[in-house]
């Protein structure tokens, strides 16, 4: 059907429906805006749906929404299933999505269990296991921006789907219209409440590390107006934590007044919370994205306060893991963590040195959740990726911001009892591996055009790959979409020389082209100066 017969017929059939049928009126002629609404359907991938609010196959809404929801209920009734968690953050029509999710599920015969108030990934991660539920969604855009929101989808290990399960629901949905009619089972509809939180802290309180209370640390926390709030002041009061919460972020806000891009790798999204950690003293700065599966953090530096990136923090966690179970006798034996591609080779070296192995996998937490139910052998101690998401333990197989932050806590406690900063802790893995900088390039591509350039660049690297980057002769070049070792395929282009590595793809859950880059050198300023080398080559290259 073409873009003008879809509009045509949305503008007759979303009548009921006024945020639609209003602005497909709006942009009445507009042959360009018409074609960004329509020119595609959202994909349904590993990730399940992520894109903008508003009108049209290309966009977020009820119709999008309840097309993938039928579809998602045919799968789940062709495997067997007959039941669902439903989850939801704190974006605009997070909770009218979830109840539409429910109220299709129960026409479709299959027990509904919805969260009565907004809740964190990895709480429903945990809950799906919990309650042994065939699947679970959450709506959230996590880091997204305002204009955006998402639907997640987990299979019965709380793990984000599949690649072959995914196809298998892309079929499904490709059976359906998006306007389809339904009468809800409100008998099949159930509440899940307080009590799966108490669970999901009581569980992540198993992974508590030794530690000394007299050096914890004071906090000063903010959620970014999403869901983090009350679970982690919950765990702070676990913990006997002293905390500081920003005010102004400490609420559910779908517009996010106070940080407009609420993604705790962003500098801007801290600025009130570094703001007030800097008029409290507070020794350690966090902060949640809206679905509470990413932590950034910061700390004082002697000037201010530095952000730490999430290789940093996610060794600094790793070394504390694995310090206090080689200390404690706890280390399993072929003990394991788990690693993207993209997440800095120094989480090796620190491995390596306590004879632990590392899995990589690729960029996507569902790969780390999925290598885990691989070798479900006890071994496991760690996950993460270097966009700030970090496991500990297994009770979920999404990253979870909020055992981090546990671990993160008690981290400090343990350096700081040693006479050690986060950042002179740093300094000392530095020493011993070699100084590792990373940076992260991003350009979006908004559209059709841009769409169409991003496939354009990838193919042409793909033809002629980059021999010499930034003066650094370019030894190794892997292509991930024609498959490497046992990884699934996928639209990765990986670049290493003997100091650097640069992998290039686009974003699966944004229109954005990313470079993920690593530099290393004997000292600060040779990691660092390669680091800005590598970085200006590849934004040359972009364009």
């Amino acid at each position: 059907m073409s873009v003008v017969s879809l509009y045509e017929e949305w503008l007759k059939k979303s009548a009921k429906e006024s945020a639609v049928y209003n602005e497909l009126i709006s942009v009445a002629g507009d042959e360009r805006a018409i074609e960004d609404r329509f020119y595609k359907g959202l994909s349904f991938g590993t990730g399940g749906l992520r894109g903008k609010l508003g009108a049209g196959t290309n966009r977020m809404n009820v119709f999008s929404v309840g097309r993938a929801t039928f579809g998602l209920a045919d799968y789940i009734k062709n495997n067997g299933g007959d039941s669902v968690g439903i989850a939801y953050d704190s974006r605009h029509m997070s909770d009218r999505f979830a109840l539409l999710v429910a109220e299709i599920m129960s026409f479709k015969g299959i027990k509904a269990y919805l969260f009565n108030t907004l809740t964190p990934t990895p709480v429903l991660s945990f809950a799906v296991r919990y309650y042994s539920l065939f699947c679970g969604v959450v709506i959230t855009a996590s880091h997204n921006p305002k204009e955006y929101n998402g639907y997640k989808v987990y299979n019965k290990n709380g793990c984000q789907l599949t690649d072959s399960a995914a196809a298998e629901v892309t079929e499904c949905i490709e059976k359906y219209g998006y306007f389809n009619e339904f009468i809800p089972d409100l008998k099949l509809i159930r509440t899940l409440g307080e009590e799966t939180l108490v669970a999901f802290l009581d569980a992540i309180e198993e992974y508590s590390l030794p530690y000394d209370k007299k050096y914890l640390p004071t906090v000063v926390y903010t959620p970014l107006c999403g869901t983090g709030n009350i679970p982690v002041r919950k765990l702070f009061e676990r913990l006997n934590v002293k905390y500081t919460i920003v005010k102004e972020q400490s609420e559910p806000n779908g517009d996010f007044t106070t940080c407009p891009y609420p993604n705790p790798e962003e500098r801007a999204a801290l600025k009130l919370a570094v703001e007030c950690a800097e008029s409290s003293g507070a020794e350690l700065v966090l902060a949640t994205d809206p679905d509470a599966d990413r932590v950034g953090v910061a700390v004082r530096d002697g000037k201010g306060y530095r952000l730490l990136n999430g290789n940093e923090t996610g060794v600094l966690m790793e070394n504390f893991i694995l310090s206090v179970k080689k200390e404690g006798g706890t280390l399993p034996e072929n003990a394991y963590i788990v690693k993207t591609i993209v997440t800095s080779g120094l989480s090796e070296k620190v491995a390596g040195s306590f004879g632990v192995k590392v899995k990589n996998v690729l960029t996507g937490f569902k790969y780390i959740g999925e290598t885990i139910d691989e070798s479900e052998d006890g071994n496991y101690v760690f996950g993460m990726e270097e966009s700030y998401g970090y496991l500990v333990g297994k009770h979920a197989r999404d990253k979870d911001a909020i055992s981090a932050i546990m671990i993160i806590v008690e981290a400090f406690a343990y350096y700081k009892k040693a006479g050690k900063t986060f950042l002179s802790a740093l300094e000392e893995l530095y020493g011993k591996f070699g100084y590792y900088s990373s940076a992260l390039f991003s350009k979006t591509f908004e559209g059709k055009s841009g769409f169409e350039y991003m496939r354009s660049f990838t193919e042409k690297l793909r033809k002629e790959p980059w021999r010499e980057i930034a003066g650094e002769k370019v030894l190794s070049v892997l292509d991930y979409g024609r498959g490497v070792g046992e990884l699934p395929k996928s639209d990765v282009l990986s670049f290493a020389g003997e100091r650097f590595s640069l992998i290039v793809r686009p974003s699966g859950t944004e229109p954005k082209l990313k470079a993920y880059i690593t530099a290393v050198g004997k000292t600060e300023k040779e990691s660092e100066g390669l680091k800005e080398k590598l970085t200006a080559f590849i934004e040359n290259a972009v364009v």
